[in-house]
């Protein structure tokens, strides 16, 4: 673990069907960077069953937490698991109203299939995006300014393309909070080569 740290907090959101390696590489790098993380399960349950049928058992539910004590969510892709994250009222409720308060230091990170939650919300008008081939005309449609970038930071707003670009979305994420210096001595560490 890094000596730099920072007290924000990350809610990284998990349902059935969602993709291990897009949610676990991003847990794994923020525990690395010193940015406490916390795995949700969207379920009344801890246990989800991912895309490939790997079982994680997040550290607690949706219904046992309050997501304004986050300052940023992070919705990892995967079939069903982004319609399941889609389908949960109180979670889309806190992506966007975090999505529209990023004065307030709230922010709000997507990768594959997940971004298309932000345009269905109505987040990503006007906004530069980046997400997986099997959604892009779903951010055409609802507005987005698509990029074809591995990941794509727009203010608060942090979108990533899908598995293979997992580490530079987490890295992202590193770099939003403690910096480019960080970011890149962490990528350095893992020995990720851009």
């Amino acid at each position: 673990m890094f000596h730099q740290t920072t007290d924000q907090r990350v809610a990284l959101f998990l349902a059935d069907g969602c993709e291990e390696i897009e949610a676990l590489t991003v847990a794994d790098l923020l525990f690395r960077a010193g940015i406490p993380c916390t795995t949700v399960s969207v379920k009344d349950t801890k246990t989800i069953t991912s895309s490939h049928s790997i079982t994680i058992t997040a550290d607690t539910t949706l219904e046992e937490l309050d997501p304004e004590e986050f300052s940023m969510l992070v919705l990892p892709g995967g079939i069903p698991g982004t319609p399941n994250l889609a389908a949960c009222p109180k979670l889309m409720d806190a992506v966007a109203s975090f999505a529209r308060r990023g004065q307030d230091g709230k922010a709000v990170a997507a990768i594959c299939a997940a971004p298309s939650i932000l345009a269905s919300l109505g987040l990503l008008t006007g906004k530069k995006a980046t997400c997986n081939p099997c959604v892009e005309e779903y951010l055409d449609e609802h507005g987005a300014k698509r990029t074809w970038a591995r990941v794509t930071v727009d203010g608060n707003l942090i979108t990533s393309q899908g598995m293979g670009t997992a580490i530079a979305f987490g890295l992202a994420i590193v770099e939003y909070y403690l910096g480019h210096a960080a970011a890149r001595d962490l990528g350095n560490k893992i020995l990720y080569r851009k």
